[in-house]
């Protein structure tokens, strides 16, 4: 199990752009989960060229004793939904870029000093792309060194985020604010809410070796759920959130995301 600050690198040698989906709150294993739409997308990232996955935890719904969650509501038992979403991934592992596990997998840390996401990575033997807390993810496309404008590189945080939040204002201030915190991250990731959206707030940057000051965007994405509405959410009366799988589109030939819902 490697340290979250040990960043995880790919290199892509061509200048194609690339597709990154953003996977997070699955909740395999839930009555609520959107089996048919978590199936269709997954052959959907089969059938393309050049799409990737970021896992953002709470990839299974892992009900315990002592969480709140009703074990009996559940369609299967935890082992099992560890490995269904491992048999789910394996065509899909060569596509992953990076794991980390969210709120509902820390449960058994909790109970039992275990990871269910980082089993599943073991199963699919990319244990080295797993983190415990938080991933930063060094893309680089084309020749490094090259010109840099035209092989561009890109530096993604992914973490499961945390944190409460009725409304999406509550839930994207807390999100933007800790993005404000990494410096030179082009995007951060992260899930929980089950609020999909996409902001671009900005930060200053001061450069001392040529003296200038410039503006520097960066994405923050929080990605969509595969959970229909009902069960705790509606027992909790908590608000709907739409069913909106985002994909981040990094361009080959110069430094650019656009985020698409």
């Amino acid at each position: 199990m490697l340290q979250d600050f040990i960043m995880i690198t790919r290199h892509f040698p061509g200048n194609d752009d690339l597709k990154i989906y953003p996977i997070s709150d699955v909740h395999l294993g839930a009555a609520e989960h959107m089996e048919s739409a978590w199936r269709e997308f997954r052959t959907k990232v089969m059938g393309e060229e050049n799409s990737y996955l970021v896992l953002a935890g709470d990839l299974i719904n892992n009900a315990t004793r002592s969480s709140v969650s009703n074990i009996f509501d559940e369609t299967m038992r935890p082992s099992s939904q560890k490995k269904l979403m491992a048999e789910m991934l394996m065509p899909l592992k060569d596509r992953i870029l990076c794991a980390v596990p969210g709120n509902h997998e820390g449960r058994s840390g909790k109970d039992a000093d275990d990871d269910p996401v980082y089993d599943i990575c073991s199963k699919l033997d990319i244990e080295d792309l797993y983190r415990e807390n938080i991933a930063f993810l060094k893309i680089q496309i084309g020749d490094p060194a090259a010109n840099g404008a035209r092989n561009p590189t890109y530096v993604i945080a992914v973490t499961h985020g945390a944190g409460g939040g009725i409304l999406t204002g509550g839930v994207v201030n807390r999100a933007e604010r800790f993005g404000y915190a990494i410096d030179g991250a082009d995007a951060l990731i992260l899930g929980h809410s089950h609020k999909p959206f996409t902001t671009q707030p900005a930060k200053l940057k001061v450069n001392p070796y040529n003296n200038t000051v410039s503006v520097k965007p960066f994405k923050v994405i929080s990605a969509t759920s595969w959970l229909e509405y009902g069960g705790y959410a509606a027992r909790k009366n908590l608000l709907p959130s739409s069913h909106a799988p985002q994909v981040l589109k990094l361009c080959g030939t110069q430094k650019e995301i656009k985020v698409e819902m």
